[in-house]
């Protein structure tokens, strides 16, 4: 429902990059691009590889300045971010997840800054 990657230069709790939503409606972009973008919640999940946090942002743009918490965004995609995560792997054999819940912008900031931490070891 999201734009998907990672924020560079970062080590989430299962070993690899922090996982970005990017809220970007209206654009279609193009794999590798960087994107600019600040935190405004985060998706607290375990799978089978450990903690898998997802961080959903906005654009770093003045057409996204109105948008600063999760309540900024439309409840319904909230919902939907929340039902593929927690059903993607359903599939998978041996695969799990387990959703913890959302937590505001102060939570993924906080995550990222850990995430940080933990790459510059």
């Amino acid at each position: 429902p999201t734009h998907y990657g990672f924020f560079d230069n970062t080590l989430g709790e299962d070993g690899d990059p922090l996982d970005a939503l990017v809220y970007l409606p209206g654009f279609d972009l193009l794999p590798n691009i960087v994107v600019e973008a600040r935190p405004i919640g985060i998706f607290s999940m375990t799978d089978d590889g450990g903690g898998d946090d997802k961080v959903l942002c906005v654009p770093n743009d003045p057409r996204y300045d109105h948008i600063k918490e999760l309540n900024d965004i439309d409840q319904h995609l909230i919902k939907e971010i929340e039902h593929f995560f927690t059903r993607y792997k359903d599939l998978e054999p041996g695969k799990w997840v387990k959703a913890e819940g959302w937590t505001g912008r102060e939570a993924a900031e906080a995550e990222l800054q850990a995430s940080i931490d933990r790459f510059q070891g």
